[in-house]
């Protein structure tokens, strides 16, 4: 349907394409099949769509965009096959699917100079761009989100000091990420953390939630699930009466897909989500998107204005406003990696003021490739989702102190 949109979209519009200029070109990672197979199919639709829309009105500095789309099916020995065709197709930079996928290339892109966006996933520790200048997490990573859950747990139950946290986890890189940040801001704050691991493939954690609801009893429970274990968490939770008004899920854990499997939104009522963009569907870029469509011919995708559709989005306009910054300067030339990496450094606060609430306020510099590790939380009620604060980040010295004793 992408193609179709695409092919649409472009008929009787005029270019302002400067002569002589390259088509930049994006490797897109897709998990539409695996393990994570429900979102990646939305998110990189989603995706899909904002190129065709940047295209559709002539570019950005009249270059195109080429995003090339494989599947790695969250399989490390695909995702690396990907890398390797992206280099000979002359991607100048990579979106990335996957904290396992940013492990296992990060050193390449490195070596081969090619920036690579991973928007609140993959190694926390990426948002020094000093160790990692051509890694940008750009959203909060793993530890600005476990940060900003702490910070929400304190502000909901009175206080940390003396308080009991629980974190479920999936138990694969992704899910442990956000322990080391939990550990210092345990030590730091005064409260009681304790871990409870949910083994590979995440379909059955009945006896860890039962150890947390009898046994240990927290104040405040912060998850880190995605996939299916996401949508067996809420339920188990649920089923076992934990009150999911005292639990948070990181940024990958309460998307509409996840409540849809667990049996509907309804499911989840209470439970707090975790966000780095805006949710639902009343931003000016997705009135584009609308446009778009609606010149084309054709009906909006189901998932249009859910949290993996803006997610993605955002992800592709994160390129996009890099790759502008890089236009402005070489005015037709031929952009390059190294381009993209300066632009992806030079995003000023305020440059995607025009998204509105969709997008934080990213300041990205050479040195924070992580933008400021900005969060809101939104809460289920009634069915959707409902807004618990505005943007906000948390305890930056004592993640500054996590990263720079992760050396």
């Amino acid at each position: 349907m992408m193609v179709m949109v695409a092919a649409a979209v472009t008929n009787g519009i005029c270019s302002s394409r400067v002569a002589g200029a390259e088509d930049i070109v994006i490797g897109m990672m897709c998990d539409r099949s695996g393990p994570t197979q429900t979102n990646g199919a939305i998110m990189c639709d989603a995706a899909q769509d904002y190129f065709n829309l940047i295209n559709s009105k002539g570019g950005v500095e009249g270059y195109k965009f080429r995003p090339i789309e494989i599947d790695a099916e969250y399989k490390v020995p695909l995702g690396i096959e990907a890398y390797e065709r992206w280099k000979k197709e002359g991607a100048v930079s990579i979106m990335l699917y996957g904290t396992n996928h940013v492990q296992s290339l990060q050193q390449r892109m490195a070596e081969d100079r090619i920036p690579g966006t991973s928007p609140g996933f993959g190694t926390a520790t990426s948002s020094d761009g000093a160790r990692y200048p051509y890694l940008f997490p750009i959203a909060a990573t793993f530890y600005s989100q476990a940060a900003a859950g702490v910070k929400f747990a304190g502000d909901k139950i009175g206080g940390l000091k003396g308080k009991k946290i629980a974190f479920l986890y999936f138990d694969n890189p992704t899910g442990r990420e956000p322990i080391p940040m939990l550990e210092a801001l345990a030590n730091s704050e005064g409260f009681q953390l304790k871990t409870f691991s949910v083994p590979p493939p995440g379909i059955e954690m009945s006896a860890q939630v039962l150890d947390i609801t009898l046994r240990f009893k927290p104040n405040f429970l912060i998850c880190n699930l995605f996939g299916r274990a996401a949508s067996v968490g809420v339920k188990a939770l649920r089923r076992a009466g934990y009150p999911l008004d005292k639990a948070v899920a990181l940024a990958w854990g309460a998307t509409e897909a996840d409540l849809e499997a667990a049996g509907g939104m309804s499911v989840g009522e209470g439970y707090y989500a975790m966000m780095f963009h805006g949710v639902g569907a009343d931003y000016s870029v997705l009135q584009d998107v609308r446009d778009m469509y609606k010149s084309a011919g054709m009906s909006l995708p189901k998932a249009f204005g859910t949290v993996l559709y803006n997610r993605w989005i955002f992800h592709a306009a994160i390129q996009v406003e890099a790759a502008r910054i890089a236009a402005q300067s070489r005015r037709g030339e031929k952009i390059t990696s190294e381009d993209m990496r300066h632009g992806f450094e030079s995003i000023p606060e305020g440059s995607l003021a025009k998204f509105g609430g969709m997008v934080p306020p990213l300041h990205v510099t050479a040195a924070d490739h992580e933008g400021g590790g900005w969060i809101q939380i939104y809460q289920i009620k009634g069915g959707k989702y409902v807004k618990a604060t505005e943007y906000f980040t948390a305890y930056p010295n004592v993640k500054a102190d996590v990263i720079g004793q992760r050396k």
